[in-house]
């Protein structure tokens, strides 16, 4: 149970607030404003522990959902959301990266909308472009990708019709939530045309101390090996011709931190 401030008059308010791709200062001004008026937070297992400088004053909850490991059921935490307004407290629901983008703040949202709870969306800097853009890839270059696609990677029977159904190299491919997947993800795609020369990345906790990044080619991909510091980080894959640009446009504190097969294996003579 969560011991929460005692029950008021009024009805409280909710707010579904995106808390960015990590760090604590990429949340949004109105975001941490919300914070500081919130009683109660109810937060992700991605959301970083460092925003509870914004809400000292408040509960805060943990409520994130990670692979394999047990976790609230969403009507619970819809109940919860719905439950403590009533007494109402100003509750912030804390997403990483946008509530609207695979974070399920739609179903939240509509929980509270069914039951009369006041409540407000803010949006947050989405990993899907911000993960990419940290690690020096732009999802989009004239020249070179003038559409990206975002996909989850969690489930087969999700992303497989997806896959399928781009042409090859036709745009940018992210992939979140899909780092167990990255080996038949890649494999998919070859099948379907795709050439294993295509750039690719993997991205792994890019605002967070973790961050690391990995960059090489489409056939490559499956064998990239995440460093154990990195492992349980949240992570995304890039695929497409704008990835051949992150050693150029990567901030100087990642470079160093680059693991680029392709260059590793002309170094030992291997095609």
């Amino acid at each position: 149970m969560i011991d929460a401030h005692p029950p008021r008059a009024a009805i409280g308010r909710v707010s579904l607030v995106g808390a960015g791709p990590g760090s604590a200062d990429l949340i949004t001004v109105r975001g941490a404003r919300r914070l500081g008026e919130a009683d109660l937070v109810l937060y992700d297992a991605l959301a970083s522990e460092e925003m509870r400088v914004y809400a000292p004053q408040a509960r805060w909850f943990f409520v994130g959902k990670r692979a394999c490991r047990q976790s609230i059921e969403q009507e619970v935490l819809n109940r919860l959301l719905v439950k403590y307004a009533r007494r109402g407290l100003q509750v912030v629901r804390l997403k990483c990266g946008d509530p609207f983008v695979f974070g399920r703040g739609g179903e939240e949202a509509l929980a509270l909308a069914r039951a009369g709870i006041p409540f407000e969306i803010i949006p947050g800097l989405s990993t899907a472009v911000a993960a990419p853009a940290l690690a020096g890839i732009p999802v989009t270059h004239r020249g070179l990708a003038s559409s990206f696609a975002v996909i989850t990677g969690h489930h087969e029977a999700t992303y497989a019709p997806l896959l399928d159904g781009l042409p090859p190299e036709s745009l940018t491919l992210v992939v979140l939530m899909g780092l167990g997947q990255r080996a038949p993800i890649a494999e998919r795609l070859m099948a379907r045309g795709w050439s294993r020369e295509t750039p690719a990345a993997v991205v792994v906790g890019a605002a967070t101390p973790q961050s690391w990044r990995w960059t090489g080619t489409l056939g490559a991909l499956g064998g990239a090996e995440i460093p154990p510091p990195s492992l349980g980080a949240p992570g995304l894959l890039v695929i497409g011709a704008v990835v051949g640009l992150a050693a150029e446009l990567a901030s100087d504190s990642s470079r160093d931190e680059v693991l680029d097969v392709s260059v590793r294996k002309n170094e030992k003579g291997e095609s």
